[in-house]
């Protein structure tokens, strides 16, 4: 009944939406946000097919923002360029408008073939091609996915305007229940090419994956009408509305005044503009990492000095065949991890013979209840639990142990085939007063987390003791060099003595 009344609510939105878009001006310029992508994205006049794009403008009031939608069915980031689509596109672009691009459902395509031709390189680099175009007669050379977004987004740069990567719309295709995510590295790619440029990155796939697997298969089929690629009106609404949930936490974002009543009513992702990491390569196991600022910090790109030691995980399992995917969000607690939906969202991209380290207690010693974050979690490991009128969120909530939650990620991973490993969090730059020492008694969540992680019987890593003992050998001159702030966040020189020191206790679960 749930998913029916989901189904029917887009449905009455995408009618509703109609009288709503009407156009009107009040003498300004509005912004135009261009839309470069293939037949998902593009406008069709069928409702058994139709792009994201196509209904996009419903969501926005026109005399703010006006949708140009030059999306082609068929084309990929290769033929949009080569037949002049991008060209026209760019010329029109003016300082200040917005720049969407979405391409690589059909960039595996053939590279050279008598039908389309439309195939670009695999990858990000600058490796290329000559070929003889089997499709046109005329001789080209052919360049990798990343040269031809890097393209793309360097000129909308040089326009003053705003570029956007989006990932895949989902294709209906499942297995054991579960649906794909997004087609080959596509998406992955356009992450890369987001973080490199520090510009915006909108998770497509992953979100309406969310939906589709909320939905289940039955309903998904009937979306879907005409292929496992092609969605109808309420599937375009679908795209379409979680790519203006995402738009609204980007940073900057547009003025509230910007959405149509029904954009009004689509939820912010206040963390869009972080661009959480995504699966690299399907074909190896995933070690995710969930977790606060000393984990990721803010954006990972370094701002204020300030580094975590997730951020550099990687260098160091270089030798491992494994994806190292930073989900871990300053601020957080072990309790509004969960509650905040992100543990959610991060699980669901989890799959069977994965791995999730797990480093919370920095700040579940917080309030447990007030106005600025509420974040706290009750101390201890018992099962205890206390009933509060959430002051931040306006709802009741039953608030439980540090322990209980814990408790919480490692059965979720378990049910899921992912491996749990606990790491205990790592200390703070808090010297004991009698001797040139990192406190030991500054926290009591290394024990606490320590304790649940063997009676569950996963893996922990004493993160906390092994990083205190090696400031103590270094001693208090050097380890100031090691943060970035008084006591608690690292510079990226302590980030990757943190990093070092985790990925030599991991490797040996991962090697398993």
């Amino acid at each position: 009944m749930k998913t029916q009344l989901l189904f029917a609510l887009f449905t009455v939105l995408s009618m509703v939406a109609t009288s709503q878009a009407e156009d009107s001006t009040d003498g300004k310029v509005p912004v135009i946000l261009f839309i470069a992508g293939d037949s998902t994205a593009a406008s069709y006049d069928n409702k058994e097919q139709q792009g994201w794009g196509g209904v996009l403008q419903e969501y926005f009031e026109v005399n703010k923002v006006r949708i140009d939608n030059r999306a082609r069915g068929g084309r990929s980031s290769r033929t949009f360029m080569t037949e002049g689509h991008w060209q026209k596109l760019i010329t029109d672009v003016n300082a200040g408008d917005i720049v969407v691009i979405q391409f690589g459902h059909n960039d595996a395509s053939p590279v050279n073939d008598s039908t389309r031709a439309r195939g670009s390189l695999p990858g990000l680099g600058e490796e290329s091609r000559q070929i003889d175009n089997m499709l046109t007669g005329e001789p080209e050379v052919v360049y990798t996915f990343g040269h031809y977004i890097q393209k793309m987004i360097d000129e909308v740069k040089q326009k003053q305007a705003r570029p956007i990567l989006i990932s895949l719309t989902v294709r209906n295709l499942w297995q054991n229940n579960r649906i794909e995510r997004g087609s080959g590295e596509y998406g992955a790619w356009l992450h890369s090419l987001a973080a490199t440029n520090g510009i915006d990155y909108i998770d497509l796939t992953n979100e309406a994956a969310d939906i589709f697997e909320h939905l289940g298969k039955e309903l998904t089929d009937s979306i879907y009408e005409k292929d496992y690629a092609h969605f109808n009106e309420t599937g375009a609404h679908i795209h379409a509305r979680t790519i203006v949930n995402w738009v609204k936490g980007l940073r900057p974002t547009l003025p509230s005044d910007s959405y149509s009543a029904l954009g009004q009513d689509v939820a912010s992702n206040h963390w869009a503009f972080l661009r959480l990491p995504v699966i690299q390569d399907k074909q190896k196991p995933t070690l995710f990492l969930v977790g606060d600022s000393t984990v990721r910090n803010g954006t990972a790109d370094g701002s204020n000095g300030e580094w975590g030691w997730g951020s550099f995980l990687a260098d160091y399992l270089a030798s491992i065949p494994v994806n190292v995917v930073n989900r871990a969000i300053g601020g957080f607690s072990s309790r509004t991890y969960i509650t905040g939906n992100h543990w959610h969202k991060s699980l669901n991209m989890m799959r069977p013979g994965d791995y999730v380290a797990i480093q919370f207690g920095h700040n579940d010693a917080s309030p447990v209840n007030d106005t600025r974050r509420a974040r706290g979690s009750l101390d201890g490991i018992d099962s205890q639990d206390q009933t509060v009128f959430n002051l931040l969120t306006g709802q009741q909530e039953t608030v439980y142990s540090y322990g209980h939650y814990l408790r919480q990620y490692i059965s979720a991973a378990k049910a899921k085939g992912v491996t749990p490993i606990v790491i205990t969090p790592v200390p703070r730059k808090l010297w004991s007063s009698d001797s040139n020492t990192i406190q030991r008694d500054q926290s009591k969540y290394p024990k606490w987390a320590t304790s649940v992680a063997e009676s569950a019987g996963v893996p922990v890593v004493d993160l906390f003791g092994l990083v205190a003992n090696q400031y103590d050998r270094l001693g208090i001159t050097a380890v100031e060099a090691l943060f970035a702030d008084k006591h608690t966040h690292t510079s990226q020189s302590g980030a990757q003595l943190n990093a070092q020191i985790a990925a030599e206790q991991l490797s040996q679960y991962l090697m398993q």
